[in-house]
């Protein structure tokens, strides 16, 4: 049987090189969305709902982070199980479909890192527990054949946004309300309604925009998403106007709905990232698929200060 870790005989250079297949099996940039999302909704909390800081709450809020960690992996890994053949024409990067994991010990990843996240979220509370066992079951459903939801644009967009946008954000946000000790289900504040609106906006940004550069592999196996049908200028031009949208809304809110901010950062802070957004944008060759590439990933970089700029507004308010 395939060893899931690297031997203790084998020398730096292999393990490093394991290490590293590891590190792109589990997605990098999902990896920093889900920490600063932890570590983001914490510190909404602390402002908004908590007594004050107290260090009992760091083994919480660890075991929160190493838990969706490991829920992370499970979906990333599951995912990358099931589109070998497709990521070999798309991704060929990825450790399994390169020959630097072989298909047994994805699946003993996926594996042991699906049973540790539920096993953590158990001893860490009820409301973690119910994030991650629905992130994870429809994490499953999106990949696993025979219900494989990804193949359809519309249900695989509604798996990404929905566990990205309001599954994470309000479980993590009720999981360290309970953390501080509150009895009853909470009033879910405006802040954090607010940001969850932001992220499944944005979030199905990502989730149409991802499809472009991977449109030869979906092709070719008949994968149906937005950039099939629609073409790669309309998704990219969608997927633009989306994230307006988004930091307009937060704009507006900034003014209108939200007395927990700083408003005057709020607001300052999402026209500069929306101006970013669109310079950006305005110097992406479509024809590239590189230039997609790393505007996807600049879009990435974009939620991940999300995360950054929505908690300090909460703090400085």
């Amino acid at each position: 049987m395939p060893s899931l870790a690297p031997s203790s005989q084998a020398n730096p250079v292999q393990q490093h090189n394991w290490l590293y297949a590891f590190w792109k099996f589990s997605r990098p940039h999902t990896i920093v969305g889900t920490s600063l999302s932890v570590v983001g909704l914490y510190f909404i909390a602390l402002a908004v709902s908590f007594t004050g800081f107290n260090i009992s709450q760091v083994s919480q809020v660890l075991g929160a982070w190493i838990a969706c960690l490991c829920g992370n992996v499970y979906i990333v890994g599951l995912n990358q199980l099931e589109d070998v053949e497709i990521d070999r024409v798309n991704k060929p990067h990825l450790p399994i479909a390169a020959g630097e994991f072989s298909q047994r010990q994805g699946q003993l990843i996926v594996a042991v890192t699906g049973i540790l996240a539920l096993l953590l979220a158990w001893l860490m509370g009820p409301f973690l527990l119910a994030m991650v066992g629905i992130s994870l079951a429809i994490g499953t459903v999106y990949s696993l054949p025979p219900i494989r939801l990804k193949r359809f644009p519309f249900w695989a967009a509604l798996c990404i946004f929905s566990v990205r946008g309001a599954i994470v954000n309000l479980g993590l946000f009720l999981h360290f309300n309970w953390v501080a000790g509150a009895k009853a289900l909470p009033t879910i504040p405006s802040v954090v309604w607010a940001l969850t609106l932001f992220v499944i906006v944005f979030t199905f940004a990502i989730a149409i925009f991802k499809d472009i550069p991977d449109i030869e592999g979906d092709r070719l196996y008949n994968i149906t998403t937005f950039t099939i049908r629609l073409g790669t200028p309309a998704v990219f031009n969608l997927a633009r106007w989306v994230l307006t949208v988004c930091y307009l809304g937060m704009v507006v809110a900034g003014f209108l709905w939200l007395p927990q901010v700083n408003h005057l950062f709020l607001v300052i802070t999402h026209l500069v990232a929306l101006g970013l957004m669109w310079w950006r944008s305005m110097r992406v060759d479509l024809q590239d698929k590189s230039a997609i590439a790393r505007f996807y990933q600049f879009i990435w970089k974009l939620f991940f200060l999300e995360y950054l700029i929505f908690p300090a507004a909460c703090l400085l308010a």
